[in-house]
């Protein structure tokens, strides 16, 4: 039987009032990589090489407002009787892939248009990074000890210590 005892820190560094986590890491880890695959693959059907780089400057900063726009809007009971700034404050967490996908599809439908580039071509080169990105983003939603399973039974297990003071309401 395997089990890890020791509950996982969702900091990676921790400097004065500089905190780093995880999350952070593994997200911007997944999105660089999408980014290296996407523009490697749209020079290779003939886009230009900054194509993608020009894409994210402004969908990366939507696709967050957006994530973020689809949390609140499908967790509102968190949120309505709480101050008038509650929905704005990331972080205490919340936001949601379904919201960051509908933002950048919207924007990159307009980036298409805007540049005289084929939509589904570019969608076709985006697919495997935004697999890449979501793949790779789910061990950042391990780290924080969030979008997990049920309980495992076989033997095999990892305590989420942290999401059970959570849960519970424990300081």
């Amino acid at each position: 039987m395997f089990s890890l005892n020791q509950a996982l820190s969702p900091i990676f560094l921790d400097i004065g009032p500089i905190t780093i986590y995880w999350y952070a890491i593994i997200i911007v880890t997944g999105v660089v990589l999408g980014l290296v695959l996407a523009t490697k693959e749209s020079v290779r059907l003939g886009l230009k090489d900054e194509t993608f780089t020009d894409l994210i400057v402004w969908a990366l900063p939507i696709a967050i407002v957006s994530a973020r726009l689809y949390y609140v809007i499908f967790e509102w009971d968190r949120y309505s009787d709480r101050e008038w700034w509650a929905p704005f404050a990331v972080w205490e967490g919340g936001i949601a892939i379904h919201g960051a996908l509908i933002g950048s599809v919207i924007f990159a439908y307009y980036f298409c248009k805007k540049r005289g580039i084929p939509f589904y071509k570019l969608a076709d080169i985006a697919a495997p990074s935004i697999i890449i990105g979501q793949a790779i983003g789910r061990w950042g939603n391990f780290m924080n000890q969030e979008a997990h399973g049920a309980q495992c039974l076989i033997g095999l297990t990892i305590h989420f210590y942290n999401t059970y003071r959570r849960l519970l309401k424990i300081k």
